[in-house]
């Protein structure tokens, strides 16, 4: 399975044959090895990716945390830039050698300014956190002291693990266990942030920070309405911005930048860059004493030593320059029809799913996801999520508002980023909407076969030749469906 070099190149190297071999030797087989390419010298590897390569092209990918990224993306990632260290700020490293890779970084801090028309006098921007929950904890570090108080959306109402999630019995999130957070809630009837309830709450709790993000709510946020609840109880307000990153820059949701004094993201969701975050902060005035003096931000040093010496070392090169050029790509005219498709293709796959008489939390959507409340129709979330991956169709089960458990939810989440990016429009999904519907109409058939239990309704799907058939046919129409659209990134990998 390797390539002769490759073993040869082993073989010289070990400890009985080294002293028969020359330098020279060594070294020309050393160098064949560095220097070969992933499918020659590790191919077991190599048709690994490759077979994820195909899941992606085959299938339907609607998990809305994911996308596929761009070729420049990806070649950003796979540089030399990979191969430096560069702690510290641009101009301000613990190495040296990085007068490039500080153009590189000032770069992708100007583009990130740009793609959300900000002041750099009024904003600043750090690049260098390795993903959103980094981010977001570099913040917490930043602004709030050893279990100081902070609030967010409770996980089962749609909001992130990060924002502070724990249980009545342990806490899940470290967020939670160096911070004391406090959640606030959607209205369960309405399925819509209860902002009357966290005001209130947050007289009573007197957090440091309060959080307006989300990872499941499809509505647009009021950030006024989280500004004024800040300003009563003088807490700082912080938007995760992760999920509708994309979005914001194109112009299509609200911007919480507005009325935030911290603005965080990743940048790999409906931004559609690398795997990678991005903080935001204020500068300038905050605001007047009694005075009327005026009262300077001062989180731009805060912020930048949380995230570096406090929580991480060297910053991923490859990763900023990949953000670098999604910033730029963002600018572009294609990316704001991409990001208008985006959210038209959510509230058509939306208004199928409840023709077919499936009810979707908060009513509809307003952004790029929609969360499916299955009670209705009896249907697991987990046993939704697998039935659609059975017939090459990703998604995650979810939490609906009264879920009493994360482990045993109602729900699915449906995103189409990724599906929008490989050019489906909404005609195409209502060819989805109808694959979902076989999907769980399927589902239940199989629950009253197998009974309650996952196991047995996974069983019963490989035992049951009948059902497995009905299975793989459903199957083959969704890759052949997945077949007609395109990939980016590099053609065969």
């Amino acid at each position: 399975m390797f390539s002769r070099a490759f073993i040869t190149a082993n073989h010289l190297l070990n400890s009985r044959n080294l002293q028969r071999v020359s330098f020279s030797q060594l070294k020309k087989m050393s160098q064949k090895v560095i220097h070969s390419n992933l499918w020659e010298s590790d191919p077991e590897l190599f048709c690994l990716i490759k077979d994820e390569k195909k899941r992606q092209l085959t299938g339907l990918e609607m998990i809305a945390s994911e996308n596929f990224t761009s070729l420049p993306v990806l070649q950003c990632l796979s540089t030399c830039l990979h191969n430096k260290y560069s702690e510290g700020l641009p101009g301000q490293r613990y190495y040296g050698g990085n007068q490039f890779i500080d153009k590189i970084e000032r770069l992708a801090q100007k583009r990130a300014l740009e793609a959300y028309n900000l002041k750099p006098e009024e904003w600043g921007v750090n690049v260098q956190p390795y993903s959103g929950s980094p981010a977001n904890f570099a913040v917490y570090t930043a602004l709030v002291e050893p279990h100081g108080r902070i609030m967010g959306l409770d996980l089962p109402d749609g909001g992130h693990l990060t924002h502070g999630f724990f249980t009545g019995a342990k806490k899940i999130s470290a967020t939670s266990m160096f911070f004391e957070s406090m959640p606030y809630k959607v209205n369960p009837e309405s399925g819509l942030i209860d902002y009357e309830q966290l005001a209130k709450t947050a007289r009573l709790f007197r957090p440091k920070v309060i959080i307006a993000g989300v990872s499941c709510y499809s509505r647009a946020l009021d950030y006024k309405r989280f500004r004024e609840i800040c300003d009563d109880v003088g807490a700082y307000l912080m938007s995760d911005m992760a999920h509708i990153s994309g979005l914001v820059s194109a112009g299509v949701t609200p911007s919480p930048f507005e009325h935030s004094d911290v603005v965080t993201t990743t940048t790999h969701k409906s931004l559609r860059g690398p795997r990678a975050g991005v903080i935001f902060f204020r500068k300038g005035v905050r605001s007047c004493n009694a005075k009327g003096e005026p009262v300077m931000y001062d989180l731009e040093s805060k912020i930048n030593q949380a995230v570096f010496p406090g929580l991480q070392g060297g910053p991923h090169n490859n990763a900023i320059a990949a953000i670098a050029t999604t910033m730029k790509q963002a600018k572009t005219p294609e990316f704001v029809e991409y990001q208008k498709q985006i959210v038209a293709n959510a509230r058509q796959l939306c208004k199928g799913l409840q023709e077919k008489g499936y009810k979707i939390a908060t009513g509809g959507t307003d952004v790029h996801m929609l969360l499916v409340d299955l009670r209705n129709v009896q249907i697991t979330g987990a046993k939704a999520e697998y039935i659609l991956e059975e017939i090459s169709i990703a998604c995650n089960k979810n939490t609906v508002p009264g879920d009493k458990s994360a482990l045993n939810p109602s729900g699915i989440r449906l995103g189409t980023p990724a599906l929008t990016t490989r050019g489906l429009v909404e005609k195409d999904m209502d060819v989805v909407v109808d694959f979902i519907d076989k999907a769980l109409k399927l589902s239940k058939e199989i629950s009253t076969k197998s009974g309650p239990k996952l196991l047995d309704y996974k069983n019963t799907i490989t035992s049951d030749s009948e059902i497995k058939k009905k299975v793989a046919d459903l199957r083959a129409e969704v890759e052949a469906f997945s077949c007609n659209f395109p990939l980016p990134g590099y053609p065969d990998y």
